[in-house]
């Protein structure tokens, strides 16, 4: 699974003129699975976001987690995470999970961030979503289990 994440003071996302998700300060996690990902892959990735060291302690060090901080997480399935550049000037996306996989295991993630501890807050998986944001730092981080 791939993920980008941002640190953010707040962040939406809106479908058809509705917010349908929206934190304060937390993580947006852009979400994209493989092809051939699994749930214990997507297990990997939740722990690793919930604990990461990203947010400021008393001393202003990036010393704290997402569960430390108590933040929230915006989780947003962005499959153009899987977009292929080496040839041409037109992405390709072969590498992503079909899109059925893709939901099962964008839910599947979704809910292991909250079974982390996290608050959740989700996107609408393939539909045409806006996304705001206020960057906190900025911080923006790219990983892939």
């Amino acid at each position: 699974m791939r993920a980008l994440i941002q640190r953010v003071s707040e962040a939406s996302v809106t479908v058809d003129g509705e917010v349908i998700g929206e934190i304060g300060p937390g993580l947006l996690i852009l979400v994209c699975a493989m092809q051939g990902d699994t749930e214990a892959q997507a297990d990997k990735l939740a722990a690793k976001i919930a604990r990461l060291r990203i947010f400021k302690d008393e001393a202003d060090k990036m010393n704290r987690s997402l569960l430390d901080a108590g933040g929230s997480a915006l989780v947003v399935s962005q499959f153009t995470l899987a977009a292929d550049t080496r040839s041409g000037n037109r992405p390709g996306f072969s590498t992503a999970a079909p899109p059925q996989e893709g939901k099962r295991l964008y839910d599947y993630f979704a809910a292991q961030m909250a079974a982390q501890g996290v608050p959740v807050a989700t996107g609408r998986f393939a539909a045409d979503m806006k996304v705001a944001l206020v960057n906190d730092g900025p911080i923006t981080i790219w990983m892939e289990v």
